[in-house]
């Protein structure tokens, strides 16, 4: 688009910035002037907002916008799960009660391969002589057994900072959740004597019994947040210098937006941040096409993400695990008291590199990324290892002249001679042979994610709709969807950047819990109520300096429960913020309703007990239509044809497609597959017997033949 003179404009724009492992990606939305821009760009991974300013810049440009027009900036982020997945974050050191030393890397005492003599246990991010002991106890029931001893929590923060170099501090107490006056307490010692040291008190990070994952979650947030709040203060100086005077507000990994105050506390609830956009993008996307039974797909550079969206909701877990040794082995992670978006990810993107395992002599496909730097081999930017997106460039897929809109050549014959000297001699066949078994590799092994994610929910793929995005998936939605025994793919317009989307459509919103465990007819309900009290007032202020209008926040309260003596409890859905013996009757009665759609059985007899009460406070996320004419006025299919291509399909060998331009498709239009449709972030390959038709909010919906 032409540049225009930027002019004044009242502050009503919003910008949504996904930060993804190979691009990054931003939506500009102005109701003031009902304009919806996009971008997308190289991210820089020695420092992502260097990509994000260069981003915004470019908008504003493109747009005839000035800084002073933005009413706000939502971002998202890898960079927490990067770093700990790397073991890059901050020497971190941790207090707890006297005997306790060893709990978190103890952990449940528990494999997660039963049979694997030689089983690598996942390193924790606290070595043994950075966890030191304080003499204090409180009982499961709030009584003090043994006073803290602060003299002892001063030596220790001393030792910890001076001795070993800490730059963080996490305390973690026993029962501290039910009672956390002993860590609040250390918390006021350890910070005057090193005012602005970063300091994480389980208690306030994750208030919930089970003293490994809640002292885990601890030292984790301890373990990010220097980094995390040197990388925000920077941002927010980048953004100031250039004339932003509006706020930055930072996505939750369960979907809702918070203060940039909040994410530099307790940065651990940013993990999933990136991601949770794609879901909630999805969700919308879902709401405005009707649809409530949804599978998101969000395949970008470096992972593809698959999430289950029901009713225009996407599930949510209250626990996570961050670097797993093994990819996909429950156990083998860090534990994380954290609410997230339940999806799957896998190391499945277009920067996932091909190679051939010297062992089997198989090709194999990922997790390993080519990520942004140097990237693909067509990017011509120093990579060598073919690509997923080099597989999609030969098969035709790819217009070399028209990626990023042409902003980006991509070179087809450079990409063969890496197929014929790396791939095709070891496996005996020819580059478009190869890379059409690139394609199917990665094809097969998101199809078996998304699989298995949607068994352990009883689920079957059959019944769903598949809405595809990301730069990455429209290119390889239709295979998708076949494979999953799918009939209906729906690809939005922007599909490219539809994540950043959901930064700009996510509602204000927050989740908190406090734990105190008691069998029904047994629980205190003024305390109970008094929990949820505390918690709403404190969501209240959250959401409102988060830009929520006060009056309109919705409260869910929900609470853990199980049958006495199991292990494990469920989430069950509460009548009210208060509550009372009288409720009794409706609390069971929805316990047996989620204990039977779970397990699909009850035990009515056998008592009942809480263990955690949790509410999700949420305001009315922001409606952006996506819909309006055509680029130019168009208003025929003819009108939006571009020169046709051969493409090769699996099965079906090199067939002739037509090629549409995405912008120019009007509403309403239908056409027949082979087909390819660009718009400027991405592609949309539609398969031989497939049909496309173009709904009243410009969404590709195609159906399989």
């Amino acid at each position: 688009m032409a540049s225009t003179a930027p002019t004044a404009h009242p502050s009503t724009a919003r910008i949504g910035v996904d930060v993804g492992g190979t691009f990054t990606d931003l939506v500009l939305h102005d109701p003031a002037r009902d304009l919806v821009h996009t971008g997308k760009l190289l991210t820089t991974p020695h420092d992502p907002s260097e990509a994000i300013i260069s981003g915004i810049v470019r908008l504003l440009e493109e747009t005839g916008l000035r800084p002073e027009a933005l009413h706000s900036v939502v971002h998202g982020t890898t960079l927490v799960t990067n770093t700990i997945i790397e073991r890059t974050g901050a020497r971190v050191g941790l207090l707890t009660t006297e005997g306790f030393r060893d709990s978190i890397e103890i952990g449940r005492e528990t494999r997660y391969d039963l049979y694997d003599l030689f089983l690598e246990a996942p390193p924790t991010l606290v070595p043994r002589h950075r966890r030191l002991e304080v003499p204090e106890r409180i009982d499961a029931n709030g009584a003090v057994l043994l006073p803290l001893d602060e003299a002892a929590v001063a030596a220790a923060a001393r030792r910890l900072v001076e001795r070993e170099g800490c730059e963080a501090l996490a305390v973690g107490f026993m029962h501290s959740y039910h009672a956390p006056r002993h860590e609040r307490r250390a918390g006021e010692i350890i910070q005057a004597l090193f005012p602005g040291l970063p300091l994480s008190l389980s208690a306030e990070v994750a208030p919930e019994i089970r003293e490994f994952e809640r002292t885990s979650t601890a030292c984790a947030n301890a373990y990010v947040q220097p980094l995390m709040q040197r990388y925000l203060d920077r941002l927010e100086g980048s953004l100031k210098a250039l004339g932003f005077g509006g706020n930055l507000y930072v996505m939750l990994s369960g979907g809702g937006i918070t203060t940039v105050r909040e994410a530099k506390a307790y940065p651990i609830r940013l993990i999933e941040s990136g991601p949770a956009a794609g879901a909630m993008a999805a969700s919308f996307l879902a709401k405005l096409a009707g649809l409530d039974k949804v599978v998101s797909f969000d395949m970008g550079g470096t992972t593809a993400k698959m999430c289950l969206v029901e009713n225009g909701a996407p599930d949510h877990k209250f626990d996570f695990e961050a670097g797993r040794v093994r990819r996909f082995q429950k156990g083998s992670g860090l534990p994380l008291k954290v609410s997230v978006v339940d999806m799957i990810e896998i190391g499945a993107g277009g920067g996932s590199l091909a190679h051939v395992d010297p062992g089997s002599g198989l090709m194999k496909v990922g997790p390993r990324s080519a990520g942004a730097v140097p990237g693909p081999v067509c990017y011509g930017r120093g990579g060598t290892q073919p690509a997923v997106t080099d597989a999609d460039l030969v098969l035709g897929r790819l217009d070399p002249a028209y990626f990023l809109g042409g902003e980006m050549k991509l070179d087809p014959d450079r990409v063969r001679r890496a197929f014929a000297e790396r791939i095709s001699p070891a496996i005996g066949m020819a580059a478009e042979d190869a890379a059409l078994g690139v394609q199917r590799i990665v094809d097969e092994t998101m199809a078996a994610a998304t699989r298995m994610h949607l068994a352990e929910k009883g689920k079957d793929p059959r019944r769903y709709t598949l809405i595809a995005f990301g730069g990455a998936g429209p290119v390889h939605a239709c295979n998708l969807a076949r494979l999953l025994k799918m009939d209906r793919v729906v690809v939005p317009l922007g599909a490219g950047v539809a994540s950043a989307l959901g930064f700009l459509v996510a509602p204000p919103a927050t989740d908190m819990v406090r734990s105190y465990v008691g069998r029904l007819e047994r629980l205190d309900w003024g305390r109970v109520n008094a929990l949820f009290e505390e918690m709403r007032g404190i969501g209240h202020a959250l959401l409102t300096e988060a830009g929520a209008d006060p009056d309109r926040i919705a409260y869910t309260p929900t609470a853990e429960m199980r049958h006495v003596g199991q292990g494990f409890e469920i989430p069950v859905p509460l009548p009210g913020l208060t509550l009372a013996e009288a409720d009794l009757p409706a609390i069971r009665a929805a316990f047996f309703e989620s204990y039977r759609a779970r397990f699909g059985r009850v035990m009515e007899d056998s008592p009942i007990e809480a263990l955690s009460w949790r509410l999700a406070c949420a305001a009315p996320g922001s409606d952006i239509r996506l819909g309006g004419a055509p680029a130019g006025g168009t208003t025929s299919l003819e009108a939006a044809r571009r020169p046709g291509r051969r493409v090769l399909f699996e099965g079906h060998g090199w067939r002739d497609c037509a090629v549409y331009d995405r912008y120019a498709l009007p509403v309403g239009a239908e056409f027949a597959g082979p087909a390819l449709v660009e718009e400027r972030e991405s592609t949309c390959v539609v398969g031989p017997d497939s049909a496309v038709a173009v709904d009243a909010m410009r969404n590709l919906v195609i159906t399989l033949g």
